[in-house]
């Protein structure tokens, strides 16, 4: 695996590929990852799910062919993400706090220098809880950024689960926001005064909440083999939640 110490560092593209896949992603430690799934989980369960989405939505990066795989993450998780990742696998420490510096870094590091390099990379940036998209979102991102300066993914919840670009736009993602109802709308005014063409992939939901949880095993009861750590996971959660209930009513 390629381990590099800051987003400062020259442009992650060794592969030769000119399509790069970015995971935006935690280490998975107590009460730091996926924390609205608190109000209802124990911190070690939060953890041990976190562990599942990351490993099928690494496996789903992982299932595109001539695609670069990396992650994107703070820098207190480097280490503990590069031995989870595996080979082949870039892990690259972002500059800043916050998903808008980790977004910010995405394209900083990764976009050529333009007056270095005549070649142009495409490069989309998505999320670590993510294993229910079908691949054919992923390769559509990339498709839709031979036309347009960026691509991004709604949500149902005003936000974004996916955003890509060819080149380094150090504003886009600038101000607050990010994380509420209004993220996507923010990009895309930030996008529409830098004067970028957007083109849009497919919505879909973010797992924030229990009810996305029980959305996401419904799912995955009918297609387990989509992310089968997941789908194991949430049978099993399922299925213990089930005698709770059957031992208080008792």
């Amino acid at each position: 695996m390629t381990v590099r110490s800051n987003a400062s560092d020259a442009a992650g593209d060794s592969s030769g590929l000119d399509r790069v896949l970015v995971i935006m992603a935690k280490a998975p430690r107590l009460g730091a990852v996926k924390t609205r799934l608190a109000a209802s989980l124990s911190p070690e369960t939060v953890t041990d799910f976190y562990c599942c989405l990351l490993e099928d939505t690494l496996a789903l990066a992982r299932s595109l062919s001539d695609v670069e795989v990396a992650i994107m993450c703070p820098e207190s998780d480097l280490n503990e993400l590069a031995q989870l990742a595996g080979n082949e696998v870039s892990v690259v420490a972002q500059r800043g706090e916050g998903l808008a510096a980790g977004l910010t870094s995405v394209f900083a590091h990764f976009a050529p220098d333009h007056r270095r390099e005549a070649r142009q990379r495409r490069i989309v940036a998505f999320d670590s809880d993510s294993p229910h998209l079908p691949r054919s979102v992923l390769e559509e991102a990339f498709e839709t950024l031979a036309t347009h300066d960026i691509v991004v993914g709604p949500t149902h919840d005003g936000g974004y689960y996916l955003v890509g670009a060819k080149a380094s736009h150090p504003t886009l993602f600038a101000g607050d926001g990010m994380g509420t109802s209004s993220a996507l709308e923010r990009l895309l005014s930030r996008a529409g005064s830098l004067e970028l063409s957007v083109g849009f992939a497919d919505r879909f939901y973010d797992i924030d909440v229990a009810d996305d949880l029980s959305r996401l095993a419904e799912e995955l009861r009918m297609a387990p083999v989509k992310a089968p750590r997941t789908a194991k996971w949430l049978k099993d959660w399922e299925l213990a939640a089930k005698l709770r209930t059957r031992a208080v009513q008792l």
